[in-house]
């Protein structure tokens, strides 16, 4: 398969193939855009004063969803300057019926997205193999894996064009859903699968290799690329993975056992979830939060990581933009700093003696030592995202 773009392999901040992916064209640049927006009307100036620079500076083929199209009309009766400019080039766009569509990564050279988390896993779900490059700008309410912000549009999209942007290869899972009263299966791509029970706790088989390895009583159970194990997963007390970590997750919801805890398997291995014969009641299986279905005893969904990954364009770098996402979206270890101990009492400390004033001086040498190890792979970055 010919890709309009492809990944270069970039050695120096980090010796690891999975942070250092860089974004180059194969051959020329990209000249069909689709570009997905969240569908709130506060953001509807941020995606026409988007699609005017599309389509009229940059000259690029946009594809937009038929409603969006039809929200951004309805504006024109406002008779502002931005919607008089939008009726100009609203002929110019390509539009598309969700469900319809039928996108593949050769009728689409890259991803715009704008919103949040959910607008991300929307764009990537209209594809059902390969991917193109997503650059997704946080106009949502988390945004922990948008990280690039509206206001820099014109500069990030700049850079995307000029092969100086990085990206993360996010892992989706290939999820086939087979029902024990029907011939057919279903085949879905996505990030995030969880069973929920409705009235009583719920008997989930858990097959691994053919062989059952144990039957879940509880409200119900997740399994999760690395990608959402940020969403649902993470409050329900699994790991954070970070999405280059090549894993899947399997993760309990509130399970009836002091001793269910959740695990992290190779990204190969091959799970089937299956609502027990023995289920008190039916359940239900959601496919990324969206897709939900009835399950029956016998019904089973057999889940692995699929070959179709989803490229991420980063901000800065995809490390850095990960811990940024802990931060500022998570407060991750947020604490208020610990007051210094009282010069009386430190001074009464055992180790002020002046035979540890040696190994006082050997901590205060480490910790300089890691001060300046930190300050390096920090500028290290700078000059990685500069690049």
């Amino acid at each position: 398969m010919t890709l309009h773009w492809k990944p270069v392999f970039q050695r120096g901040l980090k010796d690891s193939k999975f942070d250092n992916h860089r974004l180059k064209w194969a051959e020329n640049l990209p000249q069909r855009v689709l570009v997905v927006r969240k569908p709130d009307p506060t953001i509807l100036t941020s995606f026409i004063e988007l699609l005017l620079h599309l389509v009229t500076d940059l000259q690029l083929e946009v594809f937009v969803e038929c409603s969006s199209v039809s929200e951004c009309e309805l504006c024109k009766e406002e008779a502002s300057a931005l919607s008089k400019q939008f009726a100009l080039i609203a002929p110019k766009l390509k539009t598309f019926v969700y469900g319809e569509a039928a996108f593949t990564d050769k009728m689409i050279d890259l991803i715009v997205c704008l919103g949040g988390d959910g607008t991300l896993l929307y764009a990537s779900s209209l594809f059902k193999a390969d991917v193109p490059p997503i650059l997704a700008f946080h106009l949502g309410s988390l945004g922990f894996l948008t990280p690039h912000r509206f206001e820099n549009y014109r500069q990030d999209l700049q850079s995307v064009l000029n092969n100086r942007s990085y990206f993360t290869m996010r892992s989706r899972l290939a999820c086939t859903l087979q029902k024990a009263a029907a011939a057919t299966t279903e085949n879905k791509q996505v990030n995030l699968v969880y069973w929920l029970a409705l009235f009583a706790t719920q008997h989930i088989d858990v097959i691994i290799e053919d062989q059952t390895v144990t039957t879940m009583q509880g409200d119900g159970l997740i399994v999760s690329s690395p990608t959402g194990s940020t969403a649902y997963a993470m409050a329900a007390g699994a790991n954070m993975i970070h999405p280059s970590v090549p894993a899947l997750l399997l993760a309990p919801i509130c399970p009836h056992s002091l001793s269910f805890r959740p695990v992290i398997l190779p990204a190969s291995t091959g799970i089937t979830v299956r609502l027990a014969e023995c289920a008190r009641s039916n359940a239900w299986v959601s496919f990324d939060g969206r897709d939900r279905q009835e399950l029956l005893p016998g019904d089973h969904v057999a889940i692995t990581t699929s070959e179709y990954m989803v490229p991420s364009i980063s901000a800065r770098s995809p490390l850095q933009d990960w811990f940024s996402g802990l931060a500022e979206c998570f407060h991750w270890n947020v604490r208020s700093l610990q007051k210094a101990l009282p010069s009386s009492t430190a001074a009464n400390q055992p180790a002020a003696s002046t035979a540890g004033s040696g190994s006082g001086s050997a901590v205060a040498a480490n910790a300089a030592d890691s001060s300046s190890s930190t300050a390096s792979v920090a500028s290290a970055d700078d000059n990685l995202a500069s690049n």
